[in-house]
């Protein structure tokens, strides 16, 4: 049992504090003891849950004593205002992906970290999910030799979810790319070991009621001639959870017979307003908390393609098909499927044992997926400049 857990404050009580909500309840490393938020529903809801300080904006929460870091769950366009706030008043940090939008507020995010001397993760992403971090551990091994090649897949109805407008608008960090293939692209770089090169790439933008881009396709060009392939759609048709044990990516078991949901309760909208009031249903205060799930959670599909092997990571492990044989790793999600981004914050303030989604690895994240649509703008391949 961890006697010392980090006394943890979080800025935001919304969408993204929800998916991590039932992790933080589940995982002995973090002690929730304050938030910030601007909704007084959903700091009432805080304080009648964990009895602590509910603040209503992320200055307050800055000077409070009881904080010893603090997690980064405000829309993304906040991001660097509120690390430099925090960084300032010496709060270690755990930064909902992606690290920022633009690249310079990265870089105002990496430079206040540096300069304040505090410790920052960049996460929850699916780069932390317990069987990708089982398959990275496998792959240090050498049993199977280099990794010559990841293939990374996932469909889903992600642009038909409610959304505020500006989770339409790709100037203000909306669409696929900044959301979801931050994921895609921390889970390959992770996996590769190494730091990417180059983007090539093509992006679908396809209907006008959402207009931003729902799909892309990118390939990774890394040293020695390595690459990963990256897809994405999120158009709400095919569901590539049928290809992990039908398991959804939070890591509950998933009822396909409410295909179409989406789409159906998006339709019951008749303007932005609703569908963002829609949206602030799914808020802390305002539903019910589920259990952590009993599987790890996952995006999509991802093939590993080693020197002696084929790696599969599924809903429940790794397949591993080897030269002469077939195995099958069970990863299970112990205690909670988002356990490893908060020991991993847990070992950077305790130990100075930092995991690899620090800030520097948040801005190179982030310049891939700027790659990405940059590419597909110019149709040319783009070099990479700020890579760990």
């Amino acid at each position: 049992m961890i006697s010392d857990p980090i006394r943890l404050g979080v800025a935001g009580l919304g969408r993204g504090f929800m998916l991590t909500l039932p992790s933080l309840l589940a995982d002995p490393h973090t002690k929730l003891v304050a938030s910030a938020a601007p909704r007084e529903e959903s700091r009432q809801a805080f304080r009648n849950q964990f009895g602590g300080n509910a603040h209503t904006t992320v200055e307050e929460l800055a000077k409070d004593p009881d904080v010893e870091a603090v997690y980064i769950a405000t829309p993304h366009q906040m991001h660097r205002d509120h690390a430099e706030i925090l960084a300032a008043a010496g709060k270690h940090l755990l930064v909902d992906k992606p690290l920022a939008i633009d690249m310079a507020d990265a870089t105002a995010i990496v430079d206040a970290v540096e300069r304040a001397g505090i410790r920052l993760v960049t996460g929850p992403s699916h780069s932390f999910d317990q069987p990708v971090v089982a398959a990275r551990h496998i792959i240090d091994t050498g049993r199977f030799g280099t990794v010559r090649m990841v293939h990374a897949l996932n469909y889903t109805d992600f642009l038909y979810r409610p959304r505020r407008p500006e989770e339409l608008s790709t100037a203000s960090g909306g669409g696929v790319v900044f959301s979801q293939a931050v994921h895609q692209v921390d889970v390959v770089r992770l996996l590769m070991g190494g730091t990417a090169h180059a983007v090539s790439a093509a992006t679908g933008n396809w209907d006008p009621a959402r207009p931003t881009e729902g799909a892309y396709a990118a390939l990774l060009h890394f040293d020695g001639g390595r690459f990963a392939n990256l897809v994405y759609s999120g158009y709400a048709h095919y569901d590539s959870d049928v290809l992990q044990d039908g398991i959804g990516e939070l890591g509950q078991p998933k009822d396909m017979s409410t295909y179409g949901a989406a789409r159906r309760a998006l339709a019951s909208v008749s303007s932005p307003e609703e569908e963002a009031a829609l949206k602030s249903k799914r808020t802390f205060g305002a539903t019910e908390v589920p259990a952590a799930a009993p599987h790890p959670e996952h995006f999509g599909p991802v093939f590993i393609s080693c020197d002696r092997a084929d790696l599969r990571l599924t809903g429940k492990g790794i397949e591993i098909w080897g030269d002469s044989k077939r195995e099958f790793v069970s990863v299970p999600a112990i205690p909670a499927p988002r356990t490893e981004v908060l020991k991993g914050l847990y070992d950077a303030i305790r130990f100075g044992k930092a995991p690899p989604q620090n800030a520097r690895w948040g801005r190179a994240s982030l310049e891939v997926c700027h790659a990405i649509l940059e590419s597909a703008n110019t149709n040319e391949r783009i070099l990479l400049r700020h890579q760990s």
